[in-house]
């Protein structure tokens, strides 16, 4: 890299920060990419759900897959993926606009609003088969709600825990871990930085995808260092309407 590149990295709200590549992942933007490109469509999020689903969860044709928090700017990638692969895809989303926006949009076959459904029983009738490949998002009862309805030899992917991110003390862990022993399921997470090397290939995919029309993005940009604390609540309480940027300067 060359003085004036520009590059994504993870930093804190800060003028500079001196960082080691040993520690953080640190990537050149193409020229002609824009930052908000970099950082939305083709960044962290979307690799995240690019290498969960695929490195982790491992889809198989027809497999039924799950994906919850999936109006999210990374759960909308794993399911959109998990299509791609020829799954049966089922988003969970906290709303009838994001739940339509998945369904008529991304062209899941199914979509479940956590908040006027009862999850496990929605599953149980989607999924009378069980599930194949769950990807968690946010944790805490749609977990449960999940595993209660997993497939023999099921994989659940563990990348975020966003429900009890506020909490005062630490989550309640699944209460039924017999039915994970009895029905070989796996639960594995992962972290982004572990598949650093496979970036370009990932974004080379994604882009491509993207051009063909089978991989759509939300990006939510708004305005303003200052803004930053009240803009980041918004990761929590939903108002955010796919990936959450902050723009300082223009391109």
């Amino acid at each position: 890299m060359l003085l004036g590149d520009r590059v994504s990295t993870r930093a804190g709200w800060q003028d500079y920060e001196i960082l080691s590549t040993d520690l953080v992942p640190v990537g050149k933007i193409p020229d002609e990419m824009t930052s908000v490109d970099a950082m939305g469509k083709f960044g962290l999020n979307s690799l995240t759900g690019y290498f969960g689903m695929l490195e982790v969860g491992q889809p198989k044709e027809n497999d039924v897959v799950v994906v919850s928090g999936a109006a999210g700017a990374t759960g909308s990638v794993a399911a959109q993926i998990a299509r791609i692969k020829g799954c049966r895809v089922i988003g969970i989303a906290g709303g009838d606009q994001k739940c339509r926006w998945l369904t008529e949009e991304c062209q899941l076959d199914a979509a479940v609003n956590y908040k006027n459904a009862t999850v496990e029983e929605e599953l149980r009738q989607l999924c009378p088969d069980g599930i194949n490949v769950y990807y968690d998002n946010v944790g805490g009862d749609i977990l449960q709600a999940a595993i209660e309805n997993m497939a023999v030899k099921g994989r659940i992917v563990l990348c975020g825990q966003i429900s009890s991110y506020n909490d005062d003390k630490p989550p309640e862990g699944p209460r039924n871990m017999m039915r994970l022993i009895y029905g070989s399921i796996t639960m594995q997470g992962f972290l982004t930085r572990n598949y650093t090397d496979n970036f370009p290939s990932a974004i080379s995919n994604l882009k491509t995808w993207h051009e063909q029309g089978k991989v759509l993005f939300k990006e939510d940009v708004r305005e303003g260092f200052e803004n930053l604390p009240l803009i980041y609540r918004a990761l929590f309480d939903g108002s955010n309407d796919g990936v959450l940027l902050v723009q300082i300067n223009s391109d």
